[in-house]
């Protein structure tokens, strides 16, 4: 059968790329990988404190606030390209800075993307904390810099979870990099957008090496997740 020739033709071709450790494609799991990182690094300084603030001071609109935040967990990401596309195009606000089109802006999309999850998903888990431990915290004259700290600390276990998912929704990120990125060989090209590509061009071996990759990369990430959470279990147990 020629269809089942081609694909395990294919799947052959993909294999000794991964195998061989083929230039062009580790340069491109090398992009991704930079890119996603740095993004989650930036999104986590952001998002943890913000979402642990969230979590234990009580202010006017924080309810909003919360909800908004939650929202964004959803956002399009097509949606967050054209807006970061709008701000560093020539005629943006930023388009002086020639950042369009670079893994700069990539890195922008994704923090904008991961943000919001990082935020929303500590203020989850921070706030079941906060509410076991506020009395204690607040008889011991402990200062808002100091519960927040604490708070953080204490729930890390959960937090590198909440860290791993942001890492896995940056690396399956497609429609905002693709925007911002265009898809510029040897400068802008990662994973998923190489995989969308190279299937358009019918270059199969490269995307399966590719997709290869980025199916393993998920399955590490959300066992990690798993074993650290069965981790914190026993621990707490």
């Amino acid at each position: 059968d020629k269809f089942m020739s081609d694909v395990g033709g294919a799947f052959a071709a993909a294999a000794t790329l991964i195998l061989n450790l083929e230039s062009g494609l580790a340069e491109i799991v090398a992009l991704s990988l930079q890119v996603s990182l740095i993004a989650v690094a930036i999104a986590c300084i952001i998002g943890l404190p913000v979402g642990a603030a969230l979590a234990v001071f009580r202010f006017p609109g924080r309810k909003v606030l919360v909800v908004v935040l939650n929202a964004l967990m959803g956002l399009p990401p097509v949606v967050v390209g054209l807006i970061v596309y709008l701000v560093l195009s020539r005629s943006g606000p930023l388009g002086t800075l020639g950042l369009l089109f670079t893994p700069t802006a990539m890195i922008i999309a994704q923090v904008l993307l991961i943000t919001p999850i990082v935020a929303a998903l500590t203020r989850q888990s921070t706030e079941d904390l906060w509410n076991e431990y506020s009395e204690h915290l607040t008889s011991i004259g402990s200062s808002p810099i100091q519960i927040v700290v604490t708070l953080l600390w204490d729930n890390r276990f959960s937090l590198i979870t909440t860290v791993l998912a942001g890492f896995g929704r940056a690396s399956a990120e497609v429609g905002a990099v693709m925007i911002v990125g265009g898809n510029i060989d040897h400068v802008t090209r990662v994973m998923t957008t190489s995989i969308a590509l190279e299937t358009s061009k019918g270059d199969l071996a490269l995307a399966l090496g590719l997709g290869i990759i980025l199916l393993v990369l998920a399955l590490s990430v959300n066992a990690a997740a798993f074993l650290i959470g069965e981790a914190a279990m026993k621990r707490h147990g």
